[in-house]
C-alpha cells in the first residue's frame, strides 16, 4: 500500500491540496530541486520528497521528460495522421499501435473515439520521408482502411510556470 493509499484509509489514492500543488509545480518545471519545491508548497524538504515518491509509486507521476525542439535536430516537418482500421482488424488495434511506436519518426499514438481509430504524431526530415511513412507504414498495411495527413504549421504548448492552478480550477473549467 502506497503512502497515498494509506492517507485515504480506503486503499484508493487520496490527494490533498499539497499533492496537487506539487503536481502542478513539477508539471511546469520537472527539474525543480526538492528544497525549492518544498519551499513553494510550504512543507519540509523530507516531507516533500516523501510525497513526490508516493506520487511516483502510485503511478500519478509516470516520469520526467525534456521538451525538445525537434526542428533544431533536422526534423522540419511534423504531421498528425488520422488512421481508420478495417473492422475486421479491430482485434489488432493495440498491436498496431505498439508497432507504430517502434517506427523512429513516430512521436506518439493516440487511440481516439469517432470515425478514426488513431492519431499518429510524427516528425520527419522531409516531405519525402513523410510520404514514405504514410505509404509504407500506414497505407501499405492491410489492416488500414484510410488515412488523412495533416501538416502541423506550428505547435503551441501551454506554459504552466508560475500558475497557481489547482485541480479544482481545472474541474470547474470543464464543468
Amino acid at each position: 500500500m502506497t503512502a497515498l493509499e494509506q492517507r485515504s484509509g480506503t486503499g484508493a489514492p487520496r490527494f490533498d491540496a499539497i499533492d496537487e500543488r506539487i503536481l502542478w509545480l513539477l508539471a511546469a518545471d520537472a527539474r525543480m530541486p526538492n528544497n525549492r519545491l518544498a519551499a513553494e508548497v510550504g512543507i519540509a524538504p523530507s516531507t516533500c520528497l516523501a510525497r513526490v515518491r508516493a506520487l511516483e509509486e502510485a503511478g500519478v507521476i509516470r516520469g520526467y521528460s525534456a521538451d525538445i525542439d525537434i526542428s533544431r535536430l533536422g526534423f522540419a516537418i511534423e504531421a498528425v495522421v488520422s488512421v481508420r482500421v478495417h473492422a475486421a482488424a479491430r482485434h489488432e488495434l493495440r498491436a498496431f499501435a505498439k508497432r507504430l511506436l517502434r517506427v523512429p519518426v513516430v512521436r506518439d499514438v493516440s487511440f481516439i473515439a469517432g470515425e478514426k481509430d488513431f492519431l499518429v504524431h510524427i516528425a520527419c526530415s522531409s516531405t519525402e520521408q513523410l510520404r514514405d511513412f504514410v505509404a509504407d507504414e500506414l497505407s501499405g498495411d492491410p489492416s488500414v482502411a484510410a488515412t488523412q495527413t495533416n501538416i502541423v504549421f506550428e505547435r503551441l504548448v501551454a506554459d504552466r510556470r508560475g500558475q497557481a492552478a489547482s485541480f479544482d480550477e481545472l474541474r470547474r473549467w470543464h464543468a
